[in-house]
């Protein structure tokens, strides 16, 4: 019998499609969806002051997380036609809490489709995904000069920390 942790893990156990409208549902992204997620995250990184978007290293993060899923998931909203929005969760151990942990990325709707609660869905799906699979906390960072982010997250009950990031860009080195 596996534990709710090693559940969380398996892929065969993931979260299930969830339609939203006659249009739109969210649910896992595949790597036919590779292009598309690419779009997206070079989309978000070009209003991220932190970041410099490059197809190729956005493409080769992507995959890691479609090709390896014990690594995360990536959900997105989706028609027959397109993907409108994506969130990427990674999953890591916290010894905090005892237990497995997501952190939060590259939560991005098209502009074309914002303002129409797909974001709040698309979040409020992994909350849910979260409690099924037995995640003890969900970590995000969002940009601190866009408070329009800040409060799209906290109308989720998400909460600022007493804890601040640092980084140390190996990359870059």
């Amino acid at each position: 019998m596996l534990t709710s942790a090693e559940q969380a893990m398996e892929f065969s156990h993931t979260a299930p499609i969830q339609p939203l409208n006659k249009m739109a549902r969210i649910e896992p992204a595949t790597v036919e969806d590779l292009p598309r997620l690419v779009d997206l995250t070079m989309a978000l990184f070009e209003m991220e002051e932190d970041f410099d978007p490059n197809r190729q290293i956005q493409q080769r993060g992507l995959e890691a997380i479609l090709e390896q899923p014990n690594r995360g998931r990536i959900f997105v909203v989706r028609t027959d036609y397109e993907i409108m929005g994506m969130v990427n969760c990674q999953f890591t151990m916290s010894t905090a809490m005892g237990g497995f942990v997501i952190l939060l990325e590259d939560v991005i709707i098209h502009p074309d489709f914002r303002r129409q609660g797909y974001g709040m869905r698309l979040v409020n799906y992994v909350i849910d995904f979260a409690k099924r699979k037995d995640f003890k906390r969900i970590t995000l960072l969002t940009d601190k000069i866009s408070a329009e982010s800040q409060a799209f997250f906290e109308g989720l009950n998400f909460q600022h920390s007493h804890m601040i990031p640092m980084r140390l860009n190996l990359a870059e080195e």
